[in-house]
């Protein structure tokens, strides 16, 4: 697995420096994203390759998807010319494909849906354009290519420390989450089941396209407290939501998912 971030050496980075001193068959490499001759360096001899692009700076402007676009290119074409790479688990987001004009109408939001780049920059939602570009300029290169890859559209991940060791990137996805909630479309994921589902798109030979991934959809204001308490003190707590509240109607469609979690990806 490969994860690329513009970020200075963390507490994770560490840890996985750690795991290669006691496992033998872990092979830790420091590649830089936009740096194609690294990635191709590292990926010798793989077989497949996890791609998770994010940046721990935060999402502030325009330039975060220009980056990210920049380095999808280069993991994607690195993939294809190497040989042993079998298959790509391409990590986006569900804001890649929720934002657009009509985002408040009744239609149903599943993998074929695309934000509009053009509405992320009017509204300024750099974590929305980034994702959408990065993972329509990865899609782009893979098929050109002939690529075997599959992308997992990922809800706002929660799970241990979360909201300390990526606060901004956090932060980033949240930019509009009253209009994500009041329009069916806001989604949570758990770390653990995120991290399941990436192995499974690896291992099912049968698995094509993208996946939405979340196990919780946010739409009562019961829900959106527990959010907010797992991501406290990142985010304020709300006020005391009312029993009984009202409760918006879902919009996002996992079928794709269901089918791979129970064994058949199509």
């Amino acid at each position: 697995m490969l994860q690329f971030r513009r970020m200075a050496k963390t507490e994770i980075v560490e840890k996985i420096r750690d795991m290669e001193l006691i496992e033998e068959r872990l092979v830790v490499y420091s590649v830089e994203a936009l740096d194609y001759r690294s990635i191709l360096e590292a990926l010798k001899g793989c077989s497949a390759l996890f791609c998770c692009l994010d940046s721990s700076d935060g999402y502030d402007d325009e330039k975060n998807a220009d980056l990210e676009v920049r380095g999808a290119i280069n993991v994607v074409e690195a993939c294809a010319q190497t040989d042993s790479i079998d298959k790509v688990v391409f990590s986006s987001s569900l804001t890649a494909a929720i934002w657009k004009d009509d985002i408040s109408s009744q239609v149903d939001v599943d993998e074929r849906s695309w934000s509009d780049p053009d509405f992320c920059r009017k509204l300024k939602l750099w974590h929305a354009l980034s994702k959408t570009l990065s993972e329509q300029a990865a899609w782009a290169l893979a098929m050109d290519r002939m690529l075997n890859m599959v992308s997992i559209n990922s809800g706002l991940v929660l799970g241990p420390a979360v909201a300390q060791q990526n606060p901004k990137s956090t932060l980033a996805y949240l930019k509009g989450a009253s209009q994500m909630y009041e329009s069916g479309v806001l989604a949570s994921v758990d770390t653990n089941f995120l991290a399941d589902v990436h192995i499974r798109a690896l291992e099912d030979p049968s698995t094509r396209g993208r996946y939405f991934c979340f196990n919780q959809a946010v739409n009562t204001e019961e829900l959106a407290a527990k959010v907010a308490q797992r991501l406290s003190p990142l985010i304020s707590l709300p006020p005391r939501y009312e029993q009984g509240s009202e409760a918006f109607a879902e919009r996002l469609r996992t079928k794709k998912l269901d089918k791979l979690v129970e064994g058949t990806a199509y």
